[in-house]
């Protein structure tokens, strides 16, 4: 049973939002033809990092919890990671969109997008040294950036940031029960000479940026189908 620790967490947590997701009003499995697209493309950036992160000792996977398949040098609980993890926090954007359709301010979210994106970039060059916390600092804040371009402010970017809010406390739990809050050892170690060396409970401050980077990615794709399907139909 202890094998299958990782697997487990990710069942548990994608058992809910899975049966929900044929609710009639929201029948979020409606939008899987845009929803898998993103998260297909995402994994190409983010599946890579992790390959040449495991193998230059950034993080690594305990044997002692995972099943034992591996996929280029990662367990493929983790490669299932970046399915249930996106499906969940779109699946809970959607709900909360559904339910607060008038969450919309384009200059709280502007302003909250441009101060987070500045923070990261003088995170990132501040830490070159350390391999983990520059990279996501300096990914997470590019995308940041984009988004004034994109005018995501306008349309969604109040309801992605909302969502991180909600979502970032099971992300920690789940993410703790990961870094070992939960176990005698971690799932997941991280080399903290890479990182800040700050934990949120077991979770390296890292974690949280790179969560907002993996949706932000997920998202910016995912809306773009959606509005690009919407257009043919109509």
């Amino acid at each position: 049973m202890e094998k299958l620790y990782y697997f487990i967490l990710l069942a548990g947590s994608f058992a809910v939002p899975f049966i929900w997701s044929f609710e009639k009003k929201i029948s979020f499995f409606r939008l899987w033809s845009a929803l898998f697209p993103a998260i297909v493309m995402m994994m190409l950036v983010f599946v890579s990092w992790d390959i040449i992160f495991t193998a230059r000792g950034v993080w690594y996977f305990n044997h002692d919890y995972v099943a034992g398949y591996y996929i280029m040098g990662l367990p493929v609980e983790e490669w299932l990671f970046f399915v249930v993890i996106p499906y969940c926090i779109v699946f809970s954007y959607e709900v909360i969109r559904y339910f607060m359709p008038d969450l919309k301010n384009p200059a709280i979210a502007l302003a909250v997008n441009i101060a987070l994106a500045l923070v990261f970039l003088i995170l990132g060059i501040m830490n070159t040294g350390r391999l983990y916390t520059a990279t996501v600092m300096l990914f997470t804040s590019m995308l940041l950036f984009l988004q004034p371009f994109l005018r995501t402010h306008k349309s969604w970017l109040s309801h992605f940031f909302f969502t991180y809010i909600i979502i970032i406390i099971p992300f920690l739990l789940v993410n703790g029960a990961l870094t070992g809050a939960f176990t005698h050892s971690p799932v997941v170690g991280y080399n903290d000479a890479e990182n800040l060396g700050i934990r949120l409970f077991t979770v390296p401050v890292e974690d949280a940026v790179y969560l907002m980077g993996m949706m932000l990615l997920v998202q910016m794709i995912y809306e773009r189908i959606k509005l690009a399907r919407k257009r043919v139909v109509q």
